[in-house]
């Protein structure tokens, strides 16, 4: 036997399965309001009848036909049972076609069994049907199914290709240089813009390597973007780099690197970079010339400084010494001129204290003659003498002296942020920290005032008028440093600075 009780069994099963399927999948109600089905079952129905009924007879042509091929009647009418087979297979696909099978068998059986002369050949042929439906079916439903993939890809291909003719064009025609190479650094592709930017022609890029473009400096970068995007680790972007040109110039870039992934394995990098040389030069400049206007406004200050100290502070001191001698020695001066010259003599100490301040403030000596920490010191001990806040300094590391500009800055970003604690975030206590790094120092100031909510960017808050926070950023960024601000309502304020020494 060729099939086995447990295949004939699995086979039966996929045959009921495949009923309920189809009556499941399609629903009775679905299945009555199609034409093919009542095509079909019109169909069997003109079949089975002639095929009960002798009385009924074939047309001459078809009996001809039956004749001419030496087919008997019935078997001839079992053949005709593949038609419906194999349009259900058409309309309904294999399911449909197995249903359908089943019912032709089904009515083709009690005829083999009960009514043909010969059972074994009848019964022959009404399983030769059943099997051949099936089969033709089957087989055809394949084939309209590969037709519709076929129709299928070609349609996917046909907008693969729409799409990679429209990502050529965006490609070709972007503004930004966009240069992809694979996973060893090997350049695969450039367009246009890159061929500006590098100054090499697209197909000679080809046979070339992102090394030859960069310093051992850009290839640390380069190689630890590369890692992070292979780990799948988050990358901050866009970055700069700096690229040799053909003609040997060099290039400032900011560039965004992205991995290129085909069926789920990495295979290149696109990378796509805008040529920021000029914008780097006008920063460059820029902060040159903030430099410059600090340098020349510390050294107006330090001039009014001394010019008070030494000219207009001397003539007052010399001023109420006089008026001292006078009104000691002119014993003879009635009781309330007495008075007068003592009060004009203590306004002047007062103006001679206050124009002190103001020279100290201006530029304080302890800044030139002792260093960095004593003016410091002396600047916390006004403040606080000045707003009744607390004022702790902390020094950590080893003092020692900075470049002159370096000092200068620090001072001038505490000064702007005591005074900060003091007309603005009515603080008890404040804490100033300095701390001497190997190669940089930094000042923080911190204080237990209300506090408020910040910007995402301090530059925001000149369009607010406060431009205390937005100048001290200016100032530490022409010095090349970093500034952090963390303030929050009801639990102060943070600054700290860190400037290269």
């Amino acid at each position: 036997m060729l099939l086995k009780d447990g295949g004939r069994e699995g086979l039966a099963r996929t045959w009921y399965q495949s009923v309920k399927d189809v009556l499941a999948l399609e629903g009775l109600a679905n299945l009555v309001r199609r034409p093919g089905f009542w095509a079909i079952l019109a169909t069997i129905l003109l079949i089975t009848v002639p095929h009960y009924e002798k009385a009924l007879a074939h047309p001459a042509f078809l009996v001809n036909l039956m004749a001419y091929l030496g087919i008997g009647r019935h078997a001839f009418e079992r053949i005709l049972y593949l038609a419906p087979v194999v349009w259900a297979g058409f309309l309904f696909g294999h399911r449909g076609a197995v249903t359908v099978s089943l019912i032709v068998l089904a009515l083709m059986l009690p005829h083999a069994v009960f009514l043909s002369s010969n059972h074994l050949g009848a019964i022959f042929e009404s399983s030769a049907v059943f099997i051949m439906g099936n089969i033709l079916a089957i087989t055809f439903s394949s084939l309209r199914n590969e037709k519709s993939r076929r129709r299928q890809l070609e349609v996917t291909q046909w907008d693969l290709q729409a799409s990679e003719k429209k990502y050529r064009g965006l490609f070709e025609n972007a503004l930004d240089a966009i240069l992809l190479h694979d996973l060893e650094g090997n350049i695969i592709d450039a367009n246009g813009s890159a061929e500006e930017l590098i100054g090499y022609r697209t197909e000679e890029m080809k046979k070339m390597n992102v090394r030859s473009f960069l310093s051992q400096e850009s290839l640390d970068i380069a190689h630890e973007v590369r890692q992070k995007l292979l780990a799948n680790e988050s990358v901050e972007q866009p970055y700069e780099q700096r690229m040799l040109r053909k003609d040997g110039g060099e290039v400032i870039i900011q560039v965004v690197t992205s991995l290129v992934v085909d069926k789920s394995q990495p295979v290149a990098f696109q990378n796509i970079a805008r040529d920021i040389t000029e914008q780097k030069r006008m920063q460059e400049n820029l902060r040159l010339y903030s430099k410059m206007a600090i340098k020349v406004q510390e050294e107006e200050r330090k001039r009014v400084s001394q010019e008070l100290h030494e000219d207009l502070i001397q003539a007052l001191v010399v001023q109420a010494r006089e008026l001292e001698n006078c009104a000691a020695a002119i014993k003879s001066l009635p009781e309330a001129e007495r008075l007068r010259l003592e009060k004009l003599r203590e306004y002047t100490g007062s103006l001679i204290q206050g124009l002190s301040r103001l020279g100290q403030s201006l530029r304080p000596p302890a800044l030139d003659h002792l260093g960095l920490v004593p003016a410091l010191e002396w600047l916390a001990n006004d403040v606080a003498g000045q707003s009744g806040i607390a004022i702790n300094v902390n020094v950590l590391g080893k003092p020692r002296r900075l470049q002159e500009d370096v000092e200068t800055l620090l001072f001038r970003i505490a000064q702007e942020a005591l005074n900060n604690v003091w007309h603005h975030s009515a603080a008890a206590k404040a804490e100033m920290t300095i701390e001497f790094g190997e190669s940089a120092a930094r000042i923080s100031v911190n204080d237990n005032g209300r506090g408020s909510h910040l910007p995402k960017a301090l530059s925001d808050l000149a369009r607010d008028g406060k431009l205390g926070l937005t100048g001290i950023q200016e100032r530490v960024l022409s010095f090349g440093g970093s500034l952090n601000v963390q303030s929050q309502p009801g639990e102060g304020t943070s600054l700290s600075i860190e400037l290269p020494s």
